[in-house]
């Protein structure tokens, strides 16, 4: 019996093989799983001469050329998957607006997010990250800090061996300069002062929260307090809106219910020491025990002796000092 001829196609004149396109997708794939962005980028760009894009293709090619810092490829790649209204529209719109931050298109980002919280696209959960984002963008674009500045001058000013020769209190200004500004060209740097542990674990913290208000999606290997926990800052929450903050106010408010003094003070420590821990908050600690101590520790300063967790409270003593840095 003969076998049956199959046709072959015919690109520039190329002959292309049955399934052809497939295979180097699902290479594109496999590359893009094992972290081999430039090799995935390739792969896809090579896969969609011969056939469509659908929308996980887009999607991952677009990620890829992201990592590889292709930005004006991302983009249009990002553009293509729009267009075809794929089913998870947010999380293509969220890659979208981070693509063009890196462009520095601030002023189109800032009335794409608003036209956003317009339609109502924008998950309720993640309405006041949007907001901040908004608000972020359209002061940068009205030219400030980093903009202006060369960035080689921005990358020596925040290079590690730069910043170590800065005593704390010019650190902490330095960090706070950034406030409101973009800080995607000094991504790196900022990195690496918050894994140094030699910087003091506020100024870290501090640093930490930047790269969350912008959502810098990049892992980032934390160490504080002989913890250590790999974080994204794209997908993590502020130190006020972090899950065991909430528990541990939350207990706090209903035991100083009726002392609106105590309560003020006490939340004013939670927020300062919040900022301390940041990510790890009040580490092996039950939330209500940590409640209980910080009510507890806030009654010792006003003389009231009384049986506390002596550990816990050595521990927020602890936090105290470090925050003495404000």
């Amino acid at each position: 019996m003969k076998k049956k001829k199959r046709q072959l196609r015919q690109a520039n004149n190329v002959i292309l093989f049955p399934g052809l396109g497939e295979r180097l997708l699902e290479q594109a794939h496999t590359y893009a799983e094992s972290y081999q962005y430039n090799l995935a980028c390739e792969a896809f760009a090579e896969a969609l001469r011969y056939i469509e894009g659908d929308e996980i293709a887009l999607s991952v090619y677009a990620y890829s050329l992201y990592e590889i810092r292709a930005y004006n490829q991302a983009k249009k790649v990002c553009e293509e998957l729009l267009a075809i209204g794929p089913t998870m529209y947010f999380e293509a719109m969220e890659l979208y607006l981070t693509i063009s931050m890196q462009l520095r298109e601030f002023k189109q980002v800032e009335k794409l997010i608003e036209t956003l919280l317009e339609e109502g696209t924008i998950p309720e959960n993640q309405i006041d990250k949007f907001q901040r984002l908004k608000k972020l963008n359209a002061e940068i674009a009205s030219n400030q800090f980093l903009q202006d500045e060369p960035e080689e001058q921005a990358l020596e000013e925040f290079s590690i061996a730069h910043f170590l020769q800065l005593s704390e209190s010019e650190q902490l200004q330095a960090i706070y300069q950034l406030t409101d500004t973009n800080i995607r060209p000094i991504i790196q740097p900022l990195i690496t002062i918050i894994q140094n542990e030699e910087i003091h674990p506020f100024i870290r913290s501090l640093t930490l929260v930047l790269l969350v208000e912008q959502q810098v999606n990049v892992p980032i290997v934390m160490k504080k307090f002989h913890y250590q926990r790999t974080v994204n800052p794209a997908q993590l929450a502020l130190p006020t809106e972090m899950p065991e903050f909430r528990k541990v106010a939350a207990y706090i408010g209903m035991m100083l219910e009726q002392d609106p003094t105590t309560l003020e003070m006490v939340q004013q420590l939670l927020a300062k020491h919040a900022i301390v821990t940041y990510p790890f908050e009040w580490l092996d600690y039950d939330s209500e025990d940590v409640a209980e101590s910080y009510v507890d520790y806030v009654h010792m300063l006003f003389g009231k002796v009384q049986e506390t967790d002596d550990e816990i409270v050595e521990f927020l003593q602890q936090l105290e000092t470090y925050s003495e840095l404000l």
